[in-house]
């Protein structure tokens, strides 16, 4: 495995722990009614961010060959790890701003707990083709 290959794993595992937590911590707040602390979007945003690098880093593999194999379920690798988690965020953050403007946090706390299954989906197709 080249280095690319290794970082895109390991980023890749950060990802729906990440998610976990921000579910965890969102069931947290509801539960406490509280309002969420600067971390919590702090955490939102830099898990966004790391999904867009996972993002181009996984095209950077795709493009050079270095890519799971297309057998069975493993092309549901790039609609669980990029396209389906990026549909759910932009969804909520236009519920965010929308319905859910007094909680905005709500929305996210799902979103991450989809994202979260959905990521983890995509860490088992993925590395089935390895």
């Amino acid at each position: 495995m080249d280095a690319i290959s290794e970082i895109h794993l390991y980023v890749g595992w950060s990802i729906p722990i990440g998610f976990g937590v921000l579910t965890l911590w969102s069931l947290w707040i509801l539960l406490r009614n509280r309002v969420p602390h600067d971390w919590y979007w702090g955490l939102l945003g830099i898990l966004q961010v790391v999904v867009g690098i996972q993002f181009i880093v996984g095209a950077v593999l795709f493009l050079s060959g270095r890519r799971p194999a297309f057998e069975g379920t493993t092309w549901l690798h790039y609609v669980y790890g990029a396209f389906f988690p990026a549909a759910v965020l932009i969804f909520a953050h236009r519920a965010a701003k929308g319905r859910f403007s007094e909680v905005p946090f709500v929305p996210f706390g799902i979103a991450a707990l989809l994202c979260c299954g959905l990521t983890v989906r995509a860490l088992m197709t993925g590395l089935e083709g390895m």
